[in-house]
């Protein structure tokens, strides 16, 4: 990389998978936008881990995502304190079950927004910035997208919006931004998963184990910095879960 401080910005990136890509931009020399919504805590510890290493590396920045008018004043901001934008990693996410018999507009209106709407109009006001530099967008979908989950029709839905929003924003932006999405299966568990359903998912994975938050952002950086012919694509990390 030059001396210029190339700049990533991650939603979602307080915690877990969001947290790991994150670390594994700024360990390839990426400044990192932090984007958290309510762990300010998380997203500011990360941020001092990371300024320890590299100095004025990592800064923290909050928005709801839900609202245009927040996502609009989030890259604003990200423009008159940084000046530039290469990488944008769609990552936030909303994820619970929603019987369809159960579903509430409310439900509807936020899985929705955060998994789909917000990466859309992300994208959409970060593409200036984004173009100057030759830049990319990597989304963070889920292989539900293809397959729904059951108990999860508007988190499905959303999901597989956004792998079609994928494909449609590779074409609609190029050849200035490169647009493409990881497709995580089995990483981590919601935290009141059972530990026997939790086994029961394992033996349909070919690869009869679970994945590592590591195994995401390793992929997403392989997006980012070595695939500059690659646009438009969705890359399964699932251990083979997909094909079953």
């Amino acid at each position: 990389m030059s001396n210029i401080q190339k700049i990533a910005l991650i939603t979602g990136s307080a915690r877990r998978i969001g947290a790991e890509i994150a670390t594994s931009l700024h360990q390839a020399g990426y400044g990192v936008v932090l984007h958290y919504r309510q762990s300010k805590q998380d997203a500011e510890r990360l941020a001092a881990r990371l300024n320890a290493q590299r100095e004025n590396s990592a800064w923290v920045m909050q928005a709801d995502l839900q609202s245009v008018g927040e996502i609009k004043e989030l890259v604003e901001r990200l423009n008159t304190e940084h000046g530039r934008l290469d990488v944008l990693v769609n990552n936030a996410s909303s994820f619970y079950p929603t019987p369809v018999a159960e579903v509430s507009e409310q439900q509807w209106d936020e899985l929705l927004g955060s998994n789909l709407k917000a990466p859309f109009f992300l994208s959409q006001s970060a593409f200036p910035m984004l173009a100057k530099n030759d830049g990319c967008i990597v989304n963070i979908v889920d292989i539900y997208a293809q397959r729904a989950l059951p108990n999860y029709p508007v988190y499905s839905s959303a999901k597989a919006g956004l792998y079609a929003l994928t494909e449609t924003l590779a074409k609609e932006l190029a050849p200035k931004v490169r647009v493409n999405a990881v497709s995580p299966g089995v990483i981590f568990w919601p935290e009141n998963h059972e530990v026997e359903l939790a086994d029961e998912v394992i033996e349909k994975v070919p690869l009869q184990r679970q994945g590592k938050a590591s195994d995401i952002a390793e992929t997403v950086l392989f997006l980012v910095e070595q695939a500059n012919y690659i646009t438009g694509q969705i890359i399964a990390v699932d251990g083979g879960k997909s094909l079953v």
